[in-house]
């Protein structure tokens, strides 16, 4: 029988931001495993935040799995970190216990920069800044967006689609050096999963560049004039594609206004730094929203507006480095407050 690199991926325990860790068994399957085929496996929780040295086991449970292109017979595993039992949630596991709903569909708009020799791709080496923003966006050419970054992106672009995760697009952002990519998904975990194994994807593919990703949502600062990094999750429930209307819009944004801080709480870390009311922002301790709106908490789309308020809406709070399980969890939440009847 064929043999199977089987990667392994899963988060570990930093915080405020987890990172993700990988490893790779081989093991026999007469054709591409099924998630049900994979075994669990085990790994040093002491060296990843999750264990002690005295006790260091912690497991691997295999939720998702995705064709790695780049290998011949290859496999991308995503997987919860479970304690030794295999059965018990690790406490650094936010995937086990969120919200879900398969009618829930989201769609994360993640942001970030290539840096390479400890700043954006593209900027003057030895210190300074490249021309203001403002041809970057969407922008072509050498001058505009390099000769390394369409490369990367575009080979992020195929390897996802050939992983079979729900890639929508790419384009490069407001400032120099800073790129975009759009994941959607039908549930909170199914999206989210597809989420971090993009992550992955790219920082794998940027170790052959010789280039880092940085998910930081203000890598350059807050005294300087350049965008910050966010990842706008849009989202919409079967009740808000099919019934919605106006009142019930009302009622659900008073509700995420009530509950603002607890969304803030798992939107990102510093981002206090991105969310100024600047640059394409609301301030971090204020709730808005407004009708193509690029500067409110949530944008609500004219096609939602002229749908009779049905459709989806975007959160423009959660930043880069946001943990879309959490995220897309919080969003539930709130919208379970609200009356649908």
């Amino acid at each position: 029988m064929p043999k199977y690199k089987l990667e392994y991926i899963w988060l570990d325990g930093y915080e405020p931001v987890p990172n993700l860790r990988g490893k790779t068994q081989i093991k026999e399957f007469a054709s591409f495993p099924k998630l049900e085929e994979l075994p669990m496996w085990g790994f040093d929780g002491s060296s990843t935040r999750q264990a002690e040295g005295h006790s260091s086991d912690c497991m691997l449970k295999p939720v998702a799995v995705f064709p790695d292109s780049t290998k011949k017979n290859g496999a991308l595993v995503m997987c919860e970190v479970m304690m030794p039992d295999g059965k018990t949630p690790h406490k650094s596991n936010a995937r086990a216990t969120i919200h879900d709903d398969p009618d829930a569909w989201f769609g994360f708009e993640q942001e970030y920069f290539l840096y390479k020799d400890g700043a954006p791709l593209g900027f003057p080496k030895g210190g300074g800044f490249p021309p203001p923003q403002g041809k970057y966006y969407t922008g072509v050419g050498y001058d505009a967006v390099g000769c390394i970054a369409r490369e990367i992106v575009d080979a992020h672009l195929d390897l996802c689609l050939d992983a079979g995760i729900n890639h929508e697009g790419i384009n490069s952002e407001v400032a120099k050096g800073q790129w975009e990519f759009q994941i959607f998904g039908k549930g909170s975990r199914k999206a989210a999963d597809q989420m971090w194994m993009a992550r992955y994807i790219l920082m794998r593919l940027c170790e052959k560049y010789g280039v880092d990703v940085n998910w930081h949502c203000k890598p350059l600062g807050t005294d300087v004039d350049w965008n910050g990094s966010g990842m706008h999750s849009n989202f919409s429930t079967k009740y808000m594609r099919e019934v919605g209307g106006k009142p019930y819009f009302e009622a659900l944004m008073a509700a995420f206004d009530k509950h603002k801080n607890e969304h803030i709480a798992v939107y990102g870390p510093d981002n206090h730094m991105r969310l100024t009311g600047l640059h394409e922002t609301q301030s971090i301790d204020k709730f808005n929203y407004g009708i193509a709106n690029r500067g409110a908490s949530v944008r609500v789309p004219h096609s939602f507006a002229n749908n009779g308020y049905k459709g989806y809406l975007e959160d423009r709070r959660p930043n880069s480095q946001g943990d879309p399980y959490k995220i897309a969890s919080r969003i539930l939440q709130t919208i379970a407050t609200v009356p649908t009847k």
